[in-house]
Parts: C-alpha cells; sequence; structure tokens
C-alpha cells in the first residue's frame, strides 16, 4: 500500500535518482519507495518543466531543489496586505497600539476585503517575530537589581508631579516602587536605598539606565559612574553597572517591571488626588503588595514566594549603618591650616599646609582625606566666614607659644611703620582667634613688596583715620594712589574785598 504521509526532499530526490539515473518504469520506481505513480509522475513532470538533468540535480541542495522544482509558495488572496514595515515603526511610538492601527487600516480600503483584527494581529506577531530573534537571560539568585523611572508621573495638588522609581530582582522578578519629587542624583540614590531596604539585602550588581545623574561617561565598552554613586556602592558592598546606551534589553527585567507598575498601580491611582510624594507612597505600599502577592500566568508561585525561595537567602546583608548622599570636591590646606567649603573653614592638621584634599561632604558632616585617608572630621557648618578649629590641628609650637606669632607679625609691621605695626594688631585683636588673622595680615605685609614700604605705611595712616580692619581696603588705597594725594589744611575763611560789599560802616 503506497505511503500517503507528506513526500520529503530525501524521498523526491530518490524518484528523480530511479527515473533519470537508473531508468527505472513508474510502476517500479513507485513499488521502490512506496508511493503511487501519480507521484512519480508529478515530480518528474517538475523536473522536467525546469529543465533539470541528473547531473544537475546532484549539484544542488535540498534548499534550491525544492526552489527549482516547487518555488516559494504562491497562494491568492483576496484581502488587502498592510504595510507590517510601517506597522512595527509607528508600534514605537508612546501610546500606539495594533488596535488602532488596524482601524486606519480598514478606513484607509473602505471598498476592499481587509482581515478581522485577530488574523491582523496575528499576521503581525509572525512578522515581528522574524525580524530578530532575542536571547534569553538566565539571572542567578541574588545577583542583579534592575533600576529605571516610570514614564507617566502622578499629580500632585500643588501641581508638580511625583516620578516613580521601580527596582525589580533578576531571579525573582519581586518588584518595588517608589514616588520621588524629581529624578536628580539625590532621588536615584535615595529610592536605590530604599529599594534595598525593603529587599532586606543587596545584590552583587545594581543595572541602572544610563541617567546623567549618575553615569558621568555612557561609554558602551567602559562607562563610568559619577563619584557619589561610587561611594554609594563602596557604602553596600556592591558594583553600578549600567546596560548599555540605547540597549533596553539589557534591563528587560525592569522595564517589564515598569509596565506591570503602570497598569498595576498607577492606572488605579489615577482617580486619587495627592497633596505630597509621601501621600503617594502611602497609596503605593499596599498594591505594592498584592502585586508581589499576585500569581504569576505561566509559572508557579508568586513574586513574593519566588523572592522568598530563590533571591532573598541569596542577597547580601544591609550595612549596619543607612546610607546618606555624599558630594565630593578638592580643595587646598591654607597657611592657616584650614581648608574652605561653602564660605567656612575647617581645620586639618598644620603638616597637611599646601596639601590637596578631597572633601567628603554630607547633610552634617565635612570629611577630609588625603590620599584615600580620613585625616579631620567636623560637623557641617552654614556660617559662612566663620571658623571650625580642632585645637590638636595645630602645631606643637603654635599651642606652646600661641602669643609668639601675633607678636612677630606685629613686629614685622612696626619694621615698616608705626601705622603699620597699628594695622596688623587691630586685624589681629578683631578676629574670634588670633590665627584666623594670619591670613589678612599676610596679604597686608606682602603689599610692601609690590608698593614699597613707604607707601604701604602711608596707606596703613589712611586706613586708620579711616577705621577700616580689612587689608583689601589698604590695597584699594594703594591702587588707586590715596596713600600720595598730600593733606589739606583747612584755614579761616575770610570775605574778600568787593566794590559792592557794603561794609559796617553803613550800618552805623
Amino acid at each position: 500500500m503506497p505511503d500517503t504521509r507528506r513526500i520529503n526532499m530525501r524521498k523526491i530526490r530518490d524518484v528523480l535518482r530511479l527515473k533519470l539515473e537508473a531508468q527505472l518504469s513508474h510502476e517500479q520506481t513507485a513499488a521502490a519507495l512506496s508511493i503511487s505513480k501519480g507521484v512519480v509522475t508529478k515530480y518528474l513532470g517538475l523536473a522536467s518543466a525546469a529543465g533539470l538533468s541528473w547531473n544537475q540535480i546532484q549539484a544542488l541542495d535540498d534548499t534550491a531543489l525544492h526552489g527549482r522544482l516547487i518555488g516559494p509558495p504562491r497562494r491568492a488572496s483576496g484581502f488587502v496586505t498592510p504595510d507590517y514595515g510601517r506597522i512595527h515603526q509607528e508600534l514605537r511610538r508612546k501610546g500606539m497600539t495594533l488596535m488602532l492601527l488596524w482601524e486606519e487600516h480598514v478606513a484607509q480600503h473602505p471598498d476592499e476585503s481587509t482581515h478581522r483584527y485577530s488574523q491582523f494581529c496575528e499576521n503581525y506577531r509572525r512578522y515581528a517575530k522574524a525580524l530578530k530573534r532575542s536571547m534569553r537571560q538566565i539571572h542567578r539568585a541574588g545577583e542583579k537589581l534592575f533600576i529605571d523611572y516610570a514614564g507617566p508621573t502622578v499629580e500632585l495638588a500643588d501641581g508638580s508631579r511625583a516620578h516613580i522609581f521601580v527596582a525589580a530582582l533578576g531571579a525573582s522578578s519581586y518588584t518595588f516602587a517608589y514616588a520621588t519629587p524629581r529624578e536628580t542624583m539625590a532621588d536615584w540614590l535615595g529610592a536605590t536605598a530604599q529599594a534595598l531596604r525593603f529587599f532586606g539585602g543587596v545584590p552583587q550588581l545594581i543595572v541602572p539606565d544610563n541617567p546623567r545623574a549618575l553615569i558621568a561617561n555612557p561609554d558602551r565598552y567602559e562607562p563610568r559612574a559619577n563619584e557619589t554613586v561610587l561611594d554609594f556602592a563602596r557604602h553596600y558592598g556592591t558594583s553600578i553597572l549600567p546596560a548599555r546606551p540605547y540597549h533596553p534589553q539589557d534591563k528587560g527585567k525592569v522595564e517589564s517591571a515598569v509596565q506591570v507598575v503602570e497598569r498595576w498601580i498607577l492606572m488605579r491611582l489615577r482617580h486619587q488626588k495627592f497633596k505630597t510624594v509621601d501621600d503617594v507612597n502611602e497609596a503605593i505600599g499596599p498594591l505594592l503588595e498584592q502585586l508581589n502577592a499576585k500569581l504569576f500566568q505561566k509559572l508557579p508561585g508568586s513574586r513574593a514566594s519566588a523572592f522568598a525561595e530563590v533571591d532573598a537567602p541569596a542577597l547580601q546583608p544591609l550595612p549596619a549603618q543607612m546610607w546618606e548622599l555624599a558630594v565630593y570636591k578638592t580643595v587646598r590646606v591654607h597657611i592657616d591650616q584650614h581648608v574652605e567649603f561653602e564660605g567656612h573653614r575647617y581645620s586639618v592638621p598644620q603638616a597637611l599646609v599646601g596639601q590637596a584634599l578631597e572633601a567628603r561632604v554630607t547633610a552634617r558632616t565635612v570629611e577630609l582625606l588625603h590620599r584615600g585617608q580620613r585625616v579631620a572630621s567636623h560637623l557641617r557648618c552654614a556660617h559662612k566666614g566663620g571658623f571650625t578649629t580642632v585645637p590638636e590641628h595645630l602645631s606643637a609650637a603654635h599651642r606652646a607659644h600661641m602669643e609668639w606669632t601675633p607678636e612677630r607679625l606685629v613686629h614685622w609691621g612696626n619694621s615698616i611703620g608705626v601705622a603699620t605695626g597699628s594695622l596688623v594688631t587691630r586685624l589681629l585683636q578683631t578676629r574670634r582667634h588670633p590665627e584666623h588673622g594670619y591670613r589678612a595680615c599676610l596679604g597686608l605685609l606682602s603689599l610692601a613688596k609690590r608698593y614699597s614700604k613707604p607707601r604701604l605705611e602711608a596707606a596703613c595712616v589712611v586706613a586708620l583715620e579711616l577705621g577700616t580692619t580689612n587689608s583689601t581696603h589698604v590695597r584699594d588705597i594703594l591702587a588707586n594712589g590715596r596713600d600720595q594725594v598730600a593733606p589739606t589744611t583747612t584755614t579761616e575763611w575770610t570775605a574778600p574785598e568787593h566794590e559792592h560789599v557794603r561794609g559796617p560802616g553803613y550800618y552805623q
């Protein structure tokens, strides 16, 4: 009995071999291959129509032979074929749907046959699947935390908007959402710290996008985060690994989580009114718990159960102290053994005078680092022009002979002139601590090199008459040449003699 199953290319090649090379009859070929004589006739006719000899058939592979014999399948269709390439591009627009594109396609061909919506979607999905293959990523337990911001925002009563931060663990898809006022570096890192606190542990890697707030150099091969972000990573014992620019598939886990948060949480909050960001976070909490407890569609359990079984045991423990935002700035130690930050001066050990240090500044403290080692720490002070001094930072000679250094400066001033010495004394007396006046005194006495000692003495005389205690005023006097103007003496005024003046005799 002949085989009625669909004939494959290997058997088609055998039919042609037995007919064209072995010169068997139709009946013998059909009996040898367990097929009907009609099948033998069909493929022999196709080969004859294509002008193929057995030598040519041997040189063709199965795909090429199929194309020569049968050709691409052609099926007549009375339906208008949509431009799926354009549809694929249009779907990249935010808010665009297949339903809208199908309605537009039907409206453009009112008098022609078009596919129904279900077939339209099926044809598009088949087209899109053929464009590019995606690699399924395998996420290890506790390895990666993916973070991003959702596109939609929540309106507040004052007209501002709350931005929604989303984080998702790779292995369990356990999701966290948090509202922030903006998307600055402080918002990114503060929300990430809240996420780690929510998860109760720290992953090995944190994978953000390439926001300017976090990434100083978004290079494809060697991206570089800014110093504050690296400080965050050091505090938690993790690493920041940005996704490649323009490759959202590198963080597909959080892209999916953002979509779920938008649909499951934000859409449920759209009718509510909020005054502050804290109110938004209060409303997100219960919905977030429901989201993580929701059962998977194709996998057993939920995000919460998967997190408890897979990710939670693999996370590193949280540090004992909560992270605090810190900014870094390079500062230089002046001769008065202080560095300046935002107008306030902080002391450092006297051995570091002239050195460049790195200031790590938080909301409450100012830490000064030299080659990565902390050399001083102070409470942050907002008083501009003020000093924060630790006595131990001063040299032993300065502590033992505190009075000697001001006397030396006064003696130096007296060597130029009495007025200069008096002004130096006044500069030292008007400061809370004599050493705080060193910089002003050195600035005053250095003017002698530029303008000469006699001119400095004359300028100090003018400054003392004006009552100033600022060395920059003396510099301005010298620059304007007021020290070289001779003082004028005023005499008693008498009226001049004029013909029209009547004189005292007139009134007798």
